[in-house]
């Protein structure tokens, strides 16, 4: 999967309208054998070229006709407190499919949140939580990935001064996946705190329930640690948060 170079390597205007994967890390020392060939639904979950930093847990089932019907449930269980998720199966159907088989295989189980922005300078507005890599550094993957589903992404309002619709209003409470290019979707997402100006290349599947908000709210108030290859704007959550647990409901 492509992926960010180091946080080091991109300028403030870059990080502040893309979300990728990205850090640097050891790969992990040993993983299952993944297959060649893509699912024959209509998911078509593709195993990746290139496993290097994947943890593999199988590929979601993945019948001919996708689901679009309903929302279904999913609680991250932090250190910080619960972060209910409602999930859509008709703005993204793959997706939603993805993230359950997921969490039913136990793969968000004890994973850090690795990202915390905070861009609030005009024109310029990224505020989001991005978790979902089990390495915990944003290069992590499940080992496969899937198509981008933009129908929600396009409908969204247009940013202010954008009549094109080339950039988007992702509004707070907002779930959506993160990517490294057209149809690289994983196992990374991210949770929008505050309203975000960003392309509409990005899937969205879902939102945030208002008591979600309150456990996300704390995390972005309490700040950003940029390490050694952040920014003040863009780093790690000085509020370490741990998905102990992702509970699918129905």
């Amino acid at each position: 999967m492509h992926v960010w170079k180091s946080l080091t390597a991109v300028s403030a205007i870059a990080l502040a309208t893309a979300i990728s994967p990205a850090a640097t890390a050891a790969a992990p020392a040993t993983k299952p054998a993944i297959p060649t060939a893509p699912t024959s639904g209509a998911c078509a979950f593709t195993p990746l070229a290139d496993q290097t930093y994947s943890t593999f847990v199988g590929l979601p089932p993945d019948p001919k006709t996708a689901n679009t019907q309903g929302n279904s449930t999913l609680t991250l269980k932090t250190n910080r407190g619960d972060i209910p998720l409602v999930l859509d199966r008709s703005a993204a159907p793959c997706a939603v499919r993805s993230m359950t088989f997921l969490a039913h295989q136990k793969y968000y189980d004890g994973t850090k949140c690795h990202r915390l922005t905070a861009y609030q300078t005009p024109p310029y507005a990224l505020s989001v939580l991005q978790c979902g890599d089990p390495l915990g550094t944003g290069w992590g993957d499940p080992g496969y990935s899937f198509k981008d589903e933009l129908g929600s992404a396009n409908a969204l309002p247009n940013w202010p001064g954008f009549p094109d619709g080339s950039r988007k209003v992702y509004p707070r409470g907002t779930l959506a996946m993160a990517n490294g290019g057209p149809d690289t979707n994983g196992s990374q997402f991210f949770l929008v705190y505050a309203d975000s100006r960003l392309r509409p290349d990005y899937t969205v599947f879902g939102h945030v329930t208002p008591e979600g908000m309150k456990v996300l709210d704390q995390v972005a108030a309490g700040g950003i640690d940029p390490g050694a290859d952040g920014t003040p704007e863009d780093g790690s959550p000085k509020l370490t948060t741990i998905i102990e647990r992702a509970k699918s409901g129905r």
